[in-house]
């Protein structure tokens, strides 16, 4: 059979509808057996009641254990099946009936039940609905990093105490695992972490360039960190790691570095401050980090004007400014679902420069390599879906589409009129 032929086609998009069918009854599946499991709790409690007993943690071990045993899942898995089951039943139950009716997956109801169930009872009763519609619209990944934000947003007034409070925990444990190897745990603040991160990946990208080099880049990232804390240098080639420095994008509102709290922030409708990639951090720690070191990039999400939005066809590369713009606008790869950080993608053109793609704004989006090459030689198209600010619609082999929106919009300054046309002067 030629590939090539409608025929094939026709087939490949039959065998991916019967997927994502067979997705959606396993999922109308999942809610069933929930809501199964949550009445046998309501019936072990019960029994435990009547009989006069006190409801301890014993009851519900003893329906753990049964489920385990006649699932052959461990006690924990299904202790996690209990305490979702009741949260969706007597929590959320649109929830429920969005995972019923297969609108979200199983995977969307385990991050929707850990987000909300972190807030408290009248927070979540209040973004429920919103909530449930993001599950509805994203890709697991997307969503849970969209919750995340939400939730760290909603108790934005106290962020800073929570911080304080956990930042008193910091701490480094060494876990010994089999066959000689061990696992160092740093349990520290969120932005060094991912700072440190960051920088070993740019060094084990410099040294995996050498031609000699035949590690993985996590070997190479592993054998860096170490070559650092106990020599100081990066090892066999310490000249490749030298000058190469942490870098974080922290994303604030101008008007929110004049508050003095997060509180303040919170009162004004101001947005936190985020940390690409990662979400809200407290206003003080954004503060600090936007009068520091030179190696913090600050994005200032208050309007203003003279930004590169593009170059035409006048060169290929986008220079620094538009780069950076690109990716923090993205914020993520904008492959379907994908959570790799914008600053780790490269910036592509939608339209292929030898194909008359121009580079500016509205032909550039941040690709992780998976992605990239997907693109490029795994059949799919690709276009920035016009006046959406970014937006790219992937058209699958199958001629399925899926739409990624970018995390952050850019200002769009207009003119709205002028003294002679008597509308008055524009904004900016």
């Amino acid at each position: 059979m030629n590939e090539g032929s409608p025929t094939a086609e026709m087939l490949r998009a039959s065998a991916l509808d019967l997927v994502v069918d067979l997705g959606a009854t396993m999922a109308m599946w999942a809610a069933d057996r929930l809501v199964q499991i949550d009445l046998m709790r309501q019936e072990y409690l019960a029994d435990a009641e009547a009989a006069g007993r006190r409801l301890t943690d014993v009851v519900l071990r003893g329906l753990r254990l049964e489920l385990a045993a006649a699932m052959r899942v461990s006690e924990h898995d299904a202790g996690t099946m209990i305490t979702r089951a009741e949260a969706l039943v007597h929590r959320y139950p649109q929830a429920l009936d969005s995972l019923q009716t297969a609108r979200i997956t199983e995977k969307h109801a385990d991050v929707l039940v850990a987000g909300l169930d972190e807030l408290e009872p009248e927070l979540r009763e209040r973004l429920q609905g919103r909530v449930i519609a993001m599950a509805e619209q994203q890709p697991v990944g997307q969503f849970r990093r969209s919750l995340r934000a939400l939730v760290e947003q909603t108790r934005v007034v106290t962020l800073s105490d929570r911080h304080e409070a956990a930042l008193a925990a910091r701490r480094v444990h060494v876990e010994a695992v089999a066959d000689g190897m061990a696992w160092t745990h740093l349990y520290g603040p969120l932005v060094e972490a991912h700072a440190a991160f960051g920088r070993l990946t740019q060094m084990a990208k410099v040294i995996s360039g050498h031609e000699e080099e035949t590690r993985t880049l996590d070997q190479i990232r592993a054998d860096v960190m170490g070559d650092l804390l106990i020599e100081g240098t990066t090892g066999e080639r310490p000249d490749q790691g030298r000058g190469i420095r942490a870098t974080v994008v922290v994303t604030v509102p101008a008007l929110a570095l004049l508050e003095e709290d997060d509180a303040a922030v919170a009162a004004r409708g101001n947005e936190p401050a985020t940390v690409e990639g990662l979400g809200p951090i407290p206003i003080e720690r954004a503060r600090e980090l936007c009068g520091g070191d030179a190696a913090w990039m600050r994005v200032l999400t208050h309007a203003e004007s003279g930004m590169i939005l593009s170059v035409g066809r006048t060169r290929y590369r986008p220079p620094p400014e538009l780069r950076r713009l690109v990716t923090w606008r993205a914020d993520r790869c904008m492959g379907p679902g994908c959570g790799m950080p914008a600053s780790r993608c490269d910036v592509d053109h939608t339209i292929a420069w030898e194909d008359g793609g121009a580079t500016g704004m509205e032909n550039l989006a941040p690709l992780c390599r998976g992605h990239h090459m997907v693109k490029h030689y795994g059949g799919w198209k690709l276009r920035q879906i016009p006046g959406s600010g970014g937006a790219v619609e992937w058209v699958s082999p199958a001629g399925r589409r899926y739409a990624v929106g970018p995390e952050r919009r850019v200002p769009v300054f207009s003119v709205t009129g002028s003294p002679a046309s008597g509308h008055g002067d524009a904004p900016f």
